[in-house]
């Protein structure tokens, strides 16, 4: 079990990392989450994609494969130098957490 409040930046900088890949969607991303040990909801993950969207650090569009139609997350220039940002305060961060062990 994971606290969400304090992984939820954590979470968020995960979608931006993939997005900044490739283009995401809500299952995928999920399955992604789930391989790093976070066991997240489409109740909770969903509302993490719209409020990236909703901040401009992505943009979505509806793709259809198949007989399926999903939503996918693109990265935007924003959420680029946000995710450069972050990853800075990130090596910060994780070098004065491994240098308090």
């Amino acid at each position: 079990m994971t606290d969400k409040d304090l992984y939820g930046g954590l979470i968020r900088l995960h979608i931006l990392h993939h997005a900044a890949e490739e283009p995401v969607f809500g299952l995928g991303i999920i399955e992604e989450l789930r391989r790093h040990g976070y066991e997240m909801s489409a109740g909770t993950v969903y509302p993490m994609l719209h409020g990236l969207e909703k901040k401009d650090y992505l943009t979505s569009r509806h793709e259809r494969t198949g007989r399926r139609e999903r939503r996918v997350y693109e990265i935007t220039e924003q959420g680029r130098t946000a995710l450069a940002d972050a990853k800075e305060k990130v090596k910060e961060l994780f070098g004065e957490l491994i240098e308090g062990d």
